[in-house]
């Protein structure tokens, strides 16, 4: 028996699926080399925003087209979490619609709301990485209440994982580079009543090359944390901002404003003036005035931030958003993303370039592509990288060109 596992939407996604493929080949599946010659194709959806929502029925349909005859079909994930029975009411090509932990496997249509599973996904064993770099899922669920995000109505509330399975899961793995990812990265082991991120962060440190943080909330960055994050010597620090206008930030349940990051940024800079910064943007939510708007692309200005995603506002069910009034239309959601992201584009290729002439420590992902400290797996730019240097090697480099997100470097000898 073969399988096909197609994912979709964030890094936590991707984790999950590495356990769910792992429990499959337990039960003696191989995977297929397309969907095409599998006889179980599953796809593990995202539903965070509409966006997503929508490229998750896509692509269960195109491979309710492309399996085999006789082959089922499987969907799981936020998704089928979320809208189980009206899911499994859409679609008729699904074989299995299946929430979190729920074997994929069984032969039957999940009718509705279905009881929590015999396992949890969160602590399944995981398959060795054939990468040099792998996400690990510390926590799950969610237990803020940010007035856009649907999260914690099907993901839960927060479930950290035992500081002991983090570690046993990060040395079982044998990877390099270790990214750590929850929803709210910065709380774990606030549910267990050891809130220690920092120690977790130094065990991690002293089992790898290089550890990584993802989805920090700004109030929960300690100075404590800001040190153990650049002493461990990857000062990368992925801040989930949302926006900057302070009024229009509590509209949004949030906490901040961009006076209180762009300080909080500069002082991070004098301590680790080798920091890279990632944030997320949304545009649009409710009640965003042109002062709101403007207020970011000064931000931005300000800032200097390495990378930055920027969402359009996504009106999600059972939100406290979809309460509010004041909608932006959505034709000037769409050239206020324009401008941001223009904006945006410019500083980045600005931070790139000031790189050109610089030397870093570049871990090797695949032939001719590394990253240094400053670049996320899978979410920014690549150093395409001439010379010898294997794939899981860590090698010198010096950067020799820049071109939008991406730097052309390369290896010094005797480094690789």
């Amino acid at each position: 028996m073969r399988y096909w596992l197609e994912t979709l939407g964030c890094p936590k996604n991707q984790v999950d699926s590495d356990k769910l493929g792992g429990r499959l080949e337990s039960e003696g599946y191989q995977r297929a080399v397309s969907p095409e010659a599998a006889d179980l194709v599953v796809v593990n959806t995202c539903a965070f925003i509409e966006a997503a929502r929508q490229e998750s029925i896509d692509t269960i349909l195109e491979l309710a087209a492309a399996k085999a005859e006789g082959a089922r079909l499987a969907v799981t994930g936020c998704l089928a979490e979320r809208y189980g029975t009206e899911l499994a009411d859409a679609l008729p090509e699904a074989d299995v619609v299946a929430g979190f932990g729920v074997p994929v496997t069984l032969g039957r249509r999940d009718p509705g709301p279905v009881p929590l599973p015999s396992f949890d996904l969160l602590n399944l064993p995981r398959p060795r990485t054939g990468a040099p770099w792998a996400y690990v899922k510390v926590a799950e669920g969610c237990d803020r209440k940010c007035g856009f995000c649907a999260i914690p109505s099907f993901r839960g509330s927060q479930r950290s994982r035992l500081r002991e399975a983090v570690l046993a899961e990060v040395e079982a793995l044998g990877a390099e580079e270790v990214v750590l990812v929850a929803q709210d990265l910065a709380s774990y082991g606030r549910d267990l009543g050891d809130k220690d991120l920092i120690g977790l962060v130094r065990e991690v440190a002293g089992r790898v090359t290089r550890v990584r943080l993802l989805y920090l909330y700004p109030s929960d960055l300690s100075d404590g944390l800001i040190d153990v994050i650049g002493e461990t010597g990857c000062p990368y620090f992925d801040l989930s901002l949302q926006h900057v206008a302070r009024p229009h930030l509590r509209r949004m349940r949030r906490w901040g404003d961009g006076r209180r990051f762009l300080e909080r940024i500069e002082q991070i800079r004098r301590r680790w003036p080798e920091a890279a910064f990632r944030s997320s943007f949304i545009v649009g939510y409710p009640g965003e005035s042109e002062e709101d708007h403007d207020l970011l692309l000064e931000f931005l200005e300000q800032a200097e931030l390495d990378w930055a995603g920027l969402f359009p506002f996504s009106p999600e069910d059972g939100t406290y958003a979809v309460t509010l009034p004041d909608r932006v239309p959505e034709r000037l959601v769409a050239e206020r993303l324009a401008e941001a992201g223009e904006r945006q584009d410019a500083i980045t290729a600005r931070r790139r370039q000031a790189l050109v002439g610089t030397r870093a420590r570049v871990l090797i992902d695949e032939p001719g592509v590394g990253r240094s400290h400053r670049e996320a797996p899978e979410i920014d730019g690549i150093i395409k990288v001439t010379g010898e240097a294997p794939v899981s090697s860590w090698a010198d480099v010096l950067v020799t060109c820049a071109e939008g997100p991406d730097l052309e470097a390369r290896v010094l000898a005797g480094t690789a």
